[in-house]
């Protein structure tokens, strides 16, 4: 498989203007942490470690658009902008129903137009699910939904932001096989977001099957396996530290020509030490390991969170 086929060289991202713990949020992400730091500090350093990825991603050959949030009306979470948009090879632009009021915010014409714009990406299609949100009915982008396209494999964990009649009305739209389970904490709760404890790669797919129940592990694993990736399994304790919240992308580089970039946050690295990051380091050629640990710990969720991929339309 080509890194081009399941990866993007381009990405969309916002930097927030006001950034902070989102109560609104908070019921369905057990990752979230209450902060007694002054707000505008937690907002400063949001926008810097947002800025610090943008950059990193630049010098690795990654074409970045860094919008910039409003600060009115306030969105905690606009630094996490694939919840609400995805886009696609074929030309398809998808906007999302969000469970939190305060997210719908995010979903801003102006945004689109210039994503587009600055981007080049024409959209060939538009499906938007947003009107979901009056029926209490959500599926919040490659949040909820991690895709394998190279097989067209849509894999959701059911949670509150999850419905699994969207992920199979999504999946029909656009032509995926879906994939629905259950995934839960220690606890016992349901990851907020498949994202956290599944990602998939050119090469590798990495899940956490400790928070599997025995029926769902066995056939999701089988079903990443039969794609022929390397499957590589963590722990909830991993998952905790966001280390499932991976993204690949693709590059060039002159002595390698077309490459893969693996995108972590510092925290996930250090819970990978071993041989699960020697694995993964193996199936791509270049690991960016950025130090995300305000947006993390505050916002509940990590640098895949943080990035729209934008892949290039196929004719």
């Amino acid at each position: 498989m080509s890194p081009t086929a399941q990866c993007a060289s381009r990405v969309f991202m916002v930097s927030p203007a006001s950034f902070g713990f989102n109560a609104e949020t908070a019921a369905s992400n057990a990752l979230q942490q209450h902060s007694t730091q002054p707000a505008a500090e937690l907002a400063a350093q949001a926008r810097a470690e947002t800025a610090a990825l943008c950059q990193a991603l630049r010098s690795e050959g990654i074409r970045v658009l860094l919008a910039e949030d409003t600060p009115l009306p306030v969105k905690p979470d606009a630094v996490f902008p694939n919840n609400w948009i995805s886009l696609h090879a074929d030309g398809t632009l998808v906007l999302y129903p969000l469970l939190a009021p305060n997210r719908r915010r995010e979903r801003r014409a102006e945004l689109i137009e210039q994503l587009c714009a600055q981007l080049e990406f024409v959209p060939q299609r538009r499906v938007d699910l947003s009107a979901h949100e009056d029926c209490g009915r959500y599926l919040e982008g490659t949040g909820s939904l991690v895709l394998d396209h190279c097989s067209r494999v849509a894999y959701a964990c059911r949670s509150a932001r999850t419905d699994e009649s969207l992920v199979r009305e999504w999946a029909r739209i656009m032509g995926y096989e879906p994939v629905v389970f259950d995934a839960l904490d220690a606890q016992g709760r349901p990851y907020y977001h498949t994202n956290v404890l599944l990602w998939i790669g050119t090469r590798a797919a990495l899940v956490c099957t400790e928070a599997l129940g025995a029926g769902d592990r066995t056939r999701v694993c089988a079903r990443l396996g039969a794609s022929g990736r390397a499957l590589i399994e963590i722990g909830r304790a991993a998952v905790s530290a966001f280390a499932g919240n991976l993204l690949e992308l693709a590059s060039w580089d002159e002595a390698l020509g077309d490459c893969s970039l693996l995108v972590m946050s510092a925290s996930a690295r250090a819970a990978l030490a071993g041989p699960a990051l020697q694995r993964l380091a193996g199936c791509v050629d270049t690991l960016l390991c950025v130090p995300v640990p305000t947006i993390e710990r505050i916002g509940g969720g990590s640098v895949r969170c943080m990035l729209a991929e934008v892949p290039e339309c196929q004719p």
